[in-house]
């Protein structure tokens, strides 16, 4: 069986909607996997055999019980300015391309996709397709890899989701409808309506018309919740979050939101602690007193940089950093580059300067290659001996330049590489810097890392708290299971296109 979810534009839920549908299926019996055929993201993941994937998706392979693989999305595009993008291609980066030079790449990227499906629907019984924005873009559709086409080549009914949060979203679904060729409108089998507050019985005269209106059943409307700790999608913007609500925690941790922030995802651990205030903080954003400032991945490190020193945000960490000397200071991945002396760039992996000069709190230099580190890794922190895993995705190398600074972490490659150092730090730990990413998902060394951070406030330390991933995918499956009809879906997909 299969099934296509589609959404009416980004940012709806179709990649909670996957993750809870894998799950169910999974419940059930059933052998599912996620598919999606592109993915536009640089939220990425790195697989146990060193591929690179969308995050999303691997976050609904592990709802689905299976280890992530680079087929379950075959084509990655990293973004690196509005008209250029990395390409990943089954895991591989291929090259940089613009928007014109992809979409000559296409009908090459399509043979791909169909190839990775096949290979998946060869071992799986239950294949759920994840859509990407909207299938309605009239501009992208003859050329379409990822939406209704694609349902299409391998005979998927799709269901549509919207977003009532948003608002108007009988307009979205009815307009969304309009707007597809009439073969492209037989695939879609069904509604669901997400992210709904309040009380259902006001929606019914709604939901009537649109079913009238469209022919179209409504499967379920989903409520909005807050007390499942799944990822968004990975193209949510995090600009609303720089204003969102992150509780009274007593350890203020401000994340640089950079221009081409990657993996922020990386934070989400932190986020879900109870004694944790996490806040995405723009250029334009008021920095405030925090007690942790984080300095993220980027894809486009020294174009990140540059845009910190124009807009004068290296001048106010600089300030908070001299103003408290409490204060910890963190980069993952490209942060961790900023923070060095200087980027060396000689054969243009990033940019065309050569050379940049960094923030200057950490003694390091690094240099970029065209040679991509692509790697799950393991090991521990020097200091303490905590053990961590993570993955590391970068270009270049970062070398420690003065006597001061020593290694974070004592790591090795899971596929049996040898054991190296990682990162630097200085002052105890008060400034620091990793390639790991996903490193906070270490519950011990994340509650460790959190009550020196407490110990230096004058706080007393806290016992770990767990964050089950399982716990959240079965809270998951339970609030979708009960808020859509399963039995029509199930006749859905079995009756098929």
């Amino acid at each position: 069986m299969v099934i296509q979810v589609c959404g009416t534009g980004s940012g709806v839920g179709k990649s909670v909607i996957v993750s809870a549908l894998c799950r169910i299926f999974l419940q059930d019996g059933l052998r599912p996997c996620p598919f999606k055929a592109q993915n536009m993201a640089l939220n990425s993941f790195v697989t146990a055999d060193g591929k690179e994937m969308g995050r999303a998706q691997a976050v609904q392979a592990q709802a689905a019980g299976l280890v992530p693989c680079a087929d379950m999305n075959p084509i990655l595009l990293k973004p690196m300015s509005d008209r250029r993008a990395q390409v990943v291609v089954s895991g591989i980066p291929a090259r940089n391309m613009s928007v014109y030079e992809y979409v000559r790449y296409k009908k090459t990227a399509e043979s791909i996709v169909l190839s990775s499906f096949r290979h998946l629907s060869g071992q799986y019984d239950t294949m759920v397709i994840e859509g990407a924005g909207s299938p309605a873009e009239i501009n992208l559709s003859s050329h379409d890899i990822v939406n209704i086409r694609m349902a299409m080549r391998v005979h998927s009914p799709v269901i549509l989701v919207g977003d009532i949060d948003k608002g108007g979203v009988f307009a979205w679904l009815s307009g969304t409808l309009d707007l597809l060729k009439p073969e492209e409108k037989k695939t879609v089998k069904g509604f669901i309506i997400n992210k709904f507050r309040g009380d259902k019985r006001l929606l019914k005269p709604g939901l009537d018309f649109l079913e009238r209106k469209t022919g179209v059943r409504v499967l379920g409307v989903i409520p909005y919740f807050k007390d499942i700790k799944i990822p968004e999608e990975d193209s949510v913007p995090l600009e609303k979050q720089a204003y969102a609500e992150r509780g009274g925690g007593a350890v203020d941790i401000a994340v640089i939101n950079l221009p081409h922030i990657s993996n922020f995802t990386d934070f989400d651990p932190l986020e879900n602690e109870p004694d944790v205030s996490l806040r995405y903080v723009g250029c334009g954003d008021d920095l405030g007193r925090p007690d942790v400032i984080i300095i993220p991945g980027s894809k486009s490190t020294i174009s990140d940089l540059d845009y910190l020193k124009k807009t004068g945000m290296a001048g106010r960490i600089a300030e908070a950093f001299e103003r408290n000397r409490d204060l910890v200071l963190v980069g993952v991945c490209g942060g961790y580059q900023m923070l060095g002396r200087r980027i060396y760039d000689r054969k243009s992996v990033e940019s065309k300067r050569r050379m940049s000069g960094g923030l200057g709190f950490l003694p390091v230099v690094t240099y970029f290659d065209g040679n991509k580190t692509l790697a799950q890794v393991s090991g521990e922190e020097v200091s303490t001996g905590l053990k961590v895993r993570g993955y590391e995705i970068h270009h270049g190398k970062s070398v420690i330049s003065g006597k001061k600074a020593a290694p974070v972490f004592k790591v090795g490659g899971c596929r049996g590489e040898g054991i190296r150092f990682d990162g630097a730090g200085l002052e105890g730990g008060r400034v620091w810097g990793t390639y790991i990413h996903g490193l906070f998902d270490s519950g011990g060394f994340r509650r460790d890392f959190l009550n020196r951070v407490r110990a230096r406030m004058g706080f007393s330390s806290l016992k770990p708290v767990s964050q089950d991933a399982e716990n959240e995918f079965d809270k998951l499956a339970f609030l979708v299971r009960r808020n859509i009809k399963m039995d029509l879906l199930y006749s859905i997909m079995e009756a098929g296109l």
